[in-house]
């Protein structure tokens, strides 16, 4: 069908892209500021960073986060912008920053990655162990965040890794225990997450692999969107089919770290949305879409 809702556009500004392998990729707090700020003026609903110092505890990651986030909110006191996980040997150490960001009135949403992964790739010379390294979300520490989110009045932003990870989603919403705000995020790898090699994670961006993660969904009528890792989604069978069944979609170097800029993916993504007789939601709207609580603790002037 064409038409439709308006399209949510999440960008993931950086990630494991810096700017040494691809220039355009924002790095530091001006830059980020910046880069969301052309992607919003683009059309995109969400904007998703990390920092330039992944190292730091949650109360140094909270203030280089502020650092760009007060920047866009002067200017678009609308945006949804959030975070990614942090570091530490506990979820409560891991997941500290987002207590103090909400506080702030910075942030609508939050990262909820409801399952463990092997960020594995091959490299040329054949070897699998290059990058040994497990994102591990057990049980409880997915109970932590979810309830964490319900208290701060933060929206879940799910990135399902593997299908497993929506099978556990599916069982919160039918549990009742899903917090709201909630968008669904359904990866697909092309290429490895930290050096571009051969995926040992996750399912190919082919259509069988979206039947089978919205066969996990049915019954749960859940704002989901598709991304691909390593690869170019909008290039990919998978937007067009996402859009034709209500889907949304996620762009951004930190998935496709080939791209000239993210303002330019933002910019694709609005006329194949466009095409298909959808345009791009504003960040009001995909907030009402959602369902995202009011904003947590101080207003976004407050914030600014």
């Amino acid at each position: 069908m064409r038409g439709g809702p308006p399209v949510i556009l999440e960008v993931a500004l950086n990630g494991v892209t810096s700017p040494a392998r691809n220039p355009a990729s924002p790095w530091l707090p001006d830059e980020i500021a910046a880069d969301a700020l052309r992607c919003l003026a683009a059309g995109a609903s969400i904007v998703h960073t990390h920092t330039h110092e992944p190292a730091l505890d949650a109360a140094g990651a909270a203030a280089l986060y502020l650092d760009a986030y007060r920047r866009v909110l002067a200017e678009r006191p609308d945006a949804i912008l959030y975070p990614t996980m942090g570091v530490g040997r506990t979820i409560e150490e891991r997941y500290g920053h987002c207590e103090p960001l909400a506080r702030a009135g910075a942030i609508r949403a939050a990262v909820v990655d409801t399952g463990s992964v092997n960020l594995g790739e091959m490299g040329p010379d054949g070897r699998a162990d290059r990058f040994d390294f497990v994102y591990a979300n057990g049980p409880r520490d997915v109970a932590y965040m979810m309830e964490t989110c319900r208290r701060l009045g933060l929206g879940p932003s799910v990135a399902c890794f593997e299908p497993g990870f929506l099978r556990t989603v599916a069982a919160y919403a039918r549990a009742g225990r899903l917090p709201a705000g909630t968008l669904v995020k359904l990866y697909f790898t092309e290429r490895g997450y930290f050096a571009g090699g051969a995926p040992l994670f996750g399912v190919p961006p082919i259509a069988e692999a979206l039947a089978l993660y919205l066969a996990l969904l049915d019954g749960v009528p859940l704002p989901f969107a598709v991304a691909v890792i390593g690869g170019s989604l909008l290039d990919s069978p998978l937007a067009e089919a996402a859009l034709e069944r209500g889907g949304h979609l996620r762009v951004g170097l930190e998935d496709e770290p080939g791209a000239e800029s993210n303002a330019a993916l933002v910019e694709r993504a609005r006329a194949l949305c466009e095409r298909r007789g959808r345009r791009l939601a504003t960040p009001a709207e995909a907030a009402q879409l959602l369902g995202l609580p009011a904003r947590a603790g101080a207003n976004a002037g407050a914030a600014a």
